[in-house]
C-alpha cells in the first residue's frame, strides 16, 4: 500500500518512506490513506504535503 501511495502521488524522495518503516499496528490508519489516495485522480501540493506528513506521523521510529 505505501508503495502504492508513493506511486500515485509521485514522490521524488521514496526512500525517505519505505514499507518497512512502518509497524502493522498502524495497518488500518495506512489502508485509510491508501483507499483515499487511490479514489482521487489528482492531488494539490497541498494536498499531497498533508498526506506525506500524514504518513510521517504513522512510521514507526524505532526502525
Amino acid at each position: 500500500m505505501i508503495e502504492d501511495i508513493k506511486t500515485k502521488l509521485h514522490i521524488v524522495n521514496g526512500a525517505a518512506i519505505k514499507p518497512e518503516h512502518f509497524s502493522l499496528d498502524k495497518f488500518e490508519d495506512i489502508k485509510e490513506v491508501h483507499a483515499m489516495v487511490m479514489k482521487k485522480n489528482s492531488f494539490s501540493v497541498s494536498e499531497m504535503d498533508a498526506i506525506v506528513s500524514e504518513l510521517g506521523t504513522m512510521k514507526d521510529l524505532k526502525r
